[in-house]
């Protein structure tokens, strides 16, 4: 059965897409091959652009998120350092209402301040 085999295939690989169609079956095999690779090809182009696309996206809403943190970082400075000047400013006005004399002197600097708007009211 093996000398049988032998020759069929070796007539076979000898004549292998000669018989009937055999040439035009293998070169449209090839061409829609050829077709299917430029297929993939332009599909990998557009997959290229696209994550490409979405790389440059990513990137951008990488450094936005950056932005936002140091611009917060700045505002939160910015609001202990606003914090430190008005505690400040309240031991003062605490140590200004606390002493008599300073009332005295608090109570003459807003009666000025009334006396120069009720002046200003009148010669408007």
């Amino acid at each position: 059965m093996n000398s049988r085999r032998d020759p069929r295939n070796s007539r076979a690989a000898l004549f292998d897409g000669i018989e009937e169609g055999g040439i035009r079956a293998s070169s449209l095999y090839s061409s829609y091959n050829e077709i299917d690779e430029q297929d993939n090809d332009r599909a990998m182009g557009g997959l290229h652009d696209r994550v490409s696309l979405l790389k440059k996206i990513s990137s951008d809403i990488h450094e936005e998120v950056d932005s936002h943190n140091r611009m917060l970082d700045r505002m939160g400075n910015d609001m202990d350092s606003s914090r430190g000047v008005l505690s400040g400013t309240m031991d003062k006005f605490k140590m200004v209402f606390e002493k008599k004399s300073s009332r005295r002197t608090c109570s003459l600097i807003a009666s000025f301040v009334v006396l120069f708007l009720i002046i200003y009211y009148l010669t408007r």
